[in-house]
């Protein structure tokens, strides 16, 4: 008996050996044969058999013959792996070089006039889209309003920008901007380079932020927060934030030195496709300073409520 036997396995032992003392070897081979093992399945398994030949021929000598068989995992697994080809063949576990197209209209608006000193009927829009994949892209936005507290009459931009994955949720732009807007019962527009970045910050609010130099030199800023609260699969409440602040004053643009202007907005909206969405909701908008005062003296509101309605999409 090894360290390793045990009590039951060396009482069958020796009941096969008084077997074997009294009937011969071969009833005893074959009692130890269909022992249970507790070994490793990787140990050989010793048994007696009797050797069946397909051409009809007997051996030689004894009709029984012991026949040593090894069994293991290994043996198996070999067989099933052999079934799947080589790592070298098998395609990349995520598709991240496949090139996309997105649009998203997140604000598409008209904004009645609510009488007395709250100004005239105007409008606005907020777009934004990309093109690229997951790493590299090619980013487009406009944004244009009319009436509004931070604008007098009208004001149009456009951004251009290569955005690069940097980080989980974050992407970093850089690019040119092209304003435009009345001043003074005539057009003026500017060019200025873009630095920023945009993602999703902790509690699912989407920021972006934007540092703009005009091709004077005038430094100014810019960030909007927005978050989704679904009420139910359809209906959605959103919240938006923006600001805009500047380092110079610069008056053909409506902008004075500081901050400019805030703006809260809540909008309520019902997707009747997951793509397309009509909203209603309010704005509150002032602006303050220097801003403040270009904006009366274009005969503007520095300090509105607006009531809004439009619709929201996305392709």
């Amino acid at each position: 008996m090894n360290g390793t036997g045990s009590p039951a396995r060396f009482s069958a032992s020796l009941l096969a050996a008084a077997l074997g003392f009294l009937l011969g070897d071969g009833i005893a081979g074959t009692v130890i044969a269909a022992q249970p093992s507790i070994e490793s399945p990787m140990t050989p398994i010793t048994s007696t058999m009797t050797d069946t030949i397909p051409n009809g021929k007997a051996p030689t000598g004894s009709t029984a013959s012991k026949v040593s068989v090894t069994v293991g995992p290994s043996a198996m697994q070999e067989g099933r792996l052999s079934k799947f080809p080589s790592p070298g063949d098998w395609p990349a576990p995520v598709n991240d070089q496949e090139h996309r197209l997105f649009t998203l209209v997140d604000v598409l608006e008209y904004r009645p006039s609510t009488g007395g000193s709250q100004g005239h009927d105007d409008y606005r829009w907020d777009v934004e889209g990309w093109y690229g994949g997951d790493y590299n892209r090619i980013w487009f936005k406009s944004e244009g309003q009319k009436d509004t507290a931070f604008k007098a009459d009208y004001d149009v931009d456009f951004q251009l920008l290569y955005g690069r994955f940097i980080q989980k949720h974050y992407d970093f732009q850089i690019g040119p901007r092209v304003e435009t807007q009345t001043f003074r019962g005539r057009n003026v527009t500017r060019g200025l380079g873009v630095i920023g970045i945009e993602g999703l910050v902790p509690y699912n609010y989407e920021f972006e932020s934007a540092l703009f130099i005009d091709q004077n030199g005038a430094v100014s800023a810019r960030l909007s927060l927005t978050k989704d609260l679904l009420l139910s699969q359809r209906l959605i409440l959103q919240t938006r934030f923006e600001t805009n602040a500047a380092i110079q004053r610069v008056e053909e643009f409506t902008t004075g030195s500081g901050l400019n202007n805030l703006e809260f907005g809540v909008r309520l909206r019902y997707e009747i496709r997951r793509e397309v969405a009509p909203y209603v909701g309010f704005s509150l908008d002032r602006s303050f300073g220097e801003t403040a005062t270009l904006v009366r003296q274009e005969g503007g509101n520095p300090s509105q409520i607006r009531f809004v309605v439009g619709v929201r999409a996305w392709f």
